[in-house]
């Protein structure tokens, strides 16, 4: 067995294509045309005319020079030719190879050598097929462009092996965290990229935060100084366009849209720059005295905490983005991982929405999702509570860190 780093010696099949190769270089189409001609009958079964049997040819070689520009080492003639032949299903069990050779090439030409998952070739090829059957069928198709965050600062400061290791992490996380019906590829250095059939916009955005959820998980027992992240555009057929290219732009335009949104300083200049947009202000809600019970009447019921950060007989001191019709939430950190939805969030505070406000400490931690921005690990304090006519508490809190 040859070890790694040894040249290989070729074989004499692979000796012989190359002499080939060679030799019908040197003849014009007239002579090559019969002569590919019982070639491909010979070694894959098929019946070509001569024209198609030279076309076929070139068509082989200018594979054997895309593979070997994208790879490390030559690529030898017959991998290419499978490749041809099998895309063009000119070819089911070669007559020159085994079958068990014959499927890895077939998986070679098919799938990234680093990660495994599929190459932006099949990309396109898949893309194309699932977005047939969406339109013939009426479903929807989610397509994700995801960015490996901050890749190429691991590389320059851990090397390039931390970095295949950081790409081959998040690989192991899609094959984990997907769907068996989901399909999952790497289309350049540090983008991926995830095809979800039937699947609508809050579906596959949920998805995708657990995606990046696991993915953060994963890569922390590597104890890296820079925080690795997968950032994450979608596009959803027909809602945004019913062609590859164009929901690519969207895809790609909200992937961009997401990293501008997330690459701001830490959390107080994320909350100030939301803070900016225009919201109508909160009007102002009179607390009972401290010492007095819950006054009940026609309307809600407000409940004054002790020594509140947000004073609600005075004028806010921030304007509020209301976050209403969104996707808003926050996953509060404690033994029970409660949920709750985000209802608007200001430089100060964020309100929730809550089915018991006893349920949540007087401070405590949370993560905050929220559209655009990234996940915010925040601490927050209990301001007031504000029991609504649906039965559900809002509960005010500000912002400890």
């Amino acid at each position: 067995m040859a070890q790694p780093g040894e040249p290989s010696q070729p074989s004499p099949e692979e000796s012989f294509l190359e002499i080939l190769v060679e030799t019908l270089s040197a003849l014009d189409d007239a002579v090559r045309g019969p002569f590919l001609r019982e070639f491909f009958h010979t070694v894959a079964q098929v019946e070509l005319t001569e024209a198609q049997s030279i076309e076929n040819w070139q068509a082989i070689l200018r594979r054997r020079g895309e593979l070997a520009s994208s790879g490390a080492k030559p690529v030898a003639l017959k991998a290419a030719m499978i490749d041809v032949l099998a895309s063009a299903n000119l070819l089911r069990v070669p007559v020159m190879m085994e079958y068990s050779e014959f499927k890895k090439l077939q998986i070679n030409a098919a799938t990234d050598s680093l990660t495994g998952l599929y190459n932006r070739r099949m990309f396109d090829e898949h893309f194309e097929k699932e977005l047939n059957r969406a339109k013939r069928y009426g479903h929807q198709l989610a397509v994700v462009i995801l960015d490996l965050h901050r890749l190429k600062e691991v590389n320059d400061q851990y090397g390039h092996l931390h970095g295949d290791q950081i790409l081959q992490i998040a690989a192991e996380t899609l094959r984990r965290t997907l769907r068996s019906s989901d399909f999952a590829f790497r289309i350049g250095g540090d983008e991926l990229a995830v095809l979800l059939p039937q699947t609508d916009s809050d579906r596959a955005t949920t998805l995708c935060r657990r995606v990046r959820t696991q993915y953060e998980a994963d890569v922390r027992p590597l104890k890296l100084d820079i925080a690795v992240t997968l950032d994450f555009g979608l596009a959803v057929c027909p809602e945004d366009g019913d062609k590859q290219t164009d929901l690519l732009e969207v895809a790609d335009k909200r992937l961009y849209q997401l990293k501008a949104g997330s690459r701001s300083t830490p959390l107080p200049s994320v909350q100030e720059a939301v803070s900016t947009r225009e919201a109508p202000p909160e009007p102002p809600v009179a607390a009972a005295p401290q010492a007095a019970p819950p006054v009940r009447g026609a309307g809600p019921t407000v409940t004054p905490m002790p020594s509140p950060a947000v004073g609600r007989t005075e004028k806010r001191k921030w304007e509020r983005v209301s976050l209403s019709g969104t996707k808003a939430y926050a996953v509060i950190s404690d033994a029970a991982q409660k949920t709750a939805r985000v209802v608007d969030l200001s430089y100060g505070g964020v309100s929730l929405l809550v089915e018991k406000a006893e349920e949540i400490a007087h401070q405590f931690s949370a993560v905050l999702h929220v559209p655009i921005l990234p996940p915010v690990r925040v601490v927050l304090r209990k301001a007031y509570t504000l029991e609504l006519a649906s039965g559900r508490t809002r509960v005010g809190c500000s912002f400890i860190s």
